[in-house]
């Protein structure tokens, strides 16, 4: 089952797609929840960049998983998604693998920080959730921001999946983050 939630960021509205386990209904269950970014991506190719999905409700539901899915849809103006999902601004490996300088990135603590502030106690008022059984996962630039978030929040997330992670962009903050994180 998915729902489509409107949520306002960054002067923004987005959309954030929840899917809902095949019993969320009919039963009195609590669920953990899966934050995910590039929600367009995640569950259908009707409006997802490109026209591939990940197709992860078909997943979800052929294994009966008993997970709340928070998939929340990318910014696609310009370079927004590169701003959004790095928390530091890209730093001297970002320039030399690209082979120029660029000034992206920076917004991803913000970001990272709507999702703990805002959109989890959205989710756990509207929905039956498990307040305190919460994941995190990205592919790419999401994968970066999965990994910083569950460094800066490691009491708020309990497992992170960080897929074909975009390090690079913030390669010498995020090995210093995580260096210093249990």
């Amino acid at each position: 089952m998915l729902e489509v939630l409107t949520v306002s960021i960054f002067n923004q509205e987005r959309k954030v797609r929840i899917y809902l386990p095949e019993d969320y209904y009919s039963s009195h269950k609590r669920y953990p929840v899966l934050y995910m970014h590039d929600g367009q991506n995640a569950f259908g190719a009707e409006e997802a960049i490109g026209g591939v999905s990940l197709d992860l409700h078909k997943h979800l539901d052929q294994f009966k998983s008993d997970l709340i899915v928070a998939a929340i849809d990318q910014n696609t103006e310009g370079e927004e998604r590169i701003n959004e999902y790095c928390p530091w601004k890209h730093g001297d490996f970002s320039e030399l693998l690209l082979g120029y300088k660029s000034g992206s990135g920076g917004k991803g603590s913000d970001y990272a920080d709507f999702i703990v502030n805002e959109l989890k106690p959205l989710i756990d008022r509207k929905y039956r959730t498990m307040s305190g059984e919460n994941y995190m996962a990205g592919i790419s630039l999401g994968g970066l921001l999965s990994v910083y978030a569950g460094c800066k929040y490691p009491d708020v997330f309990k497992r992170i999946a960080g897929m074909s992670s975009a390090f690079y962009r913030n390669q010498e903050e995020i090995e210093k983050l995580a260096g210093s994180t249990p």
